[in-house]
This record gives C-alpha cells, sequence and structure tokens, in this order.
C-alpha cells in the first residue's frame, strides 16, 4: 500500500511538473504573440501618421500654389512675381558668392531685367524649352 502511494505521487508529481511546463510554454507562446501584435499595430500607426504628414504637406503646398497662381493673375501680379524673383536671384547670388571660392558669373550681372524676362518667359511657358 505504501509502493503504492509512493507510486501515485510519484505520478502526480511529474503530472505537476508536465502541466506547469505546459502553462509556462503557453504563456511564453501568448507573450511572443502579443509583442508580435504589438510591433505590427505600433508599424501601422507610424505609417498611418507618416501618411497624415504627407497628405498635409502635399495639401498645404496645393493651396499655397492656387494661391500664388491667383495672385499672379490679378492686376499688378506679374509685376510682384518679377520682383520676387529678382529678390531671390540677388540673395542666392549673394549665398553662392559667400560659400563658394569659385564663383561663374553672368556676362552682365548689372542686368538683372534680363534675367527676370527670362525667368517670366519660362514661367508663361509652362517651364517648357520652345524651339
Amino acid at each position: 500500500m505504501r509502493a503504492e502511494r509512493e507510486k501515485r505521487a510519484v505520478i502526480l508529481e511529474s503530472e505537476g511538473v508536465r502541466d506547469a511546463n505546459i502553462n509556462r510554454a503557453e504563456g511564453d507562446k501568448q507573450q511572443v504573440i502579443k509583442e508580435s501584435e504589438a510591433r505590427r499595430q505600433s508599424q501601422i500607426n507610424e505609417a498611418e501618421g507618416e501618411a497624415n504628414a504627407i497628405e498635409a504637406v502635399a495639401t498645404a503646398t496645393a493651396e499655397g500654389l492656387r494661391q500664388v497662381a491667383s495672385a499672379v493673375a490679378s492686376p499688378g501680379g506679374n509685376e510682384a512675381m518679377q520682383l520676387r524673383i529678382a529678390e531671390q536671384y540677388i540673395t542666392q547670388f549673394g549665398n553662392l558668392a559667400k560659400e563658394s571660392t569659385t564663383l561663374v558669373v553672368p556676362a552682365n550681372l548689372s542686368d538683372v531685367s534680363s534675367m527676370l524676362a527670362l525667368a517670366t518667359k519660362v514661367l508663361r511657358n509652362g517651364g517648357s524649352d520652345e524651339r
């Protein structure tokens, strides 16, 4: 009888260890699954955030371009555009002169009007080069 009890105790103990190992393995499996799902959801959230940011920038850019087009089409718009181009030309040319040891200058540096005429022609032609 004592041997039978010891035998049952050993069996019960081994079943307990087995069940504990199964439970630990199941817990580890669930943890891996949950971590994987969390990483996946994080990637989805980041991608959606980036997509929303890109869309917002594109929408703002499109609206800005519409406003510029409207302003250029209004009275005095062409002259304002030419002034802005001239200002940017002078600013960028000054930046080039500061940053570079070698500088290529236009043949007639003082003739900003020719640069404006060229820029205006390019804008009117939509950037296409007519030959």
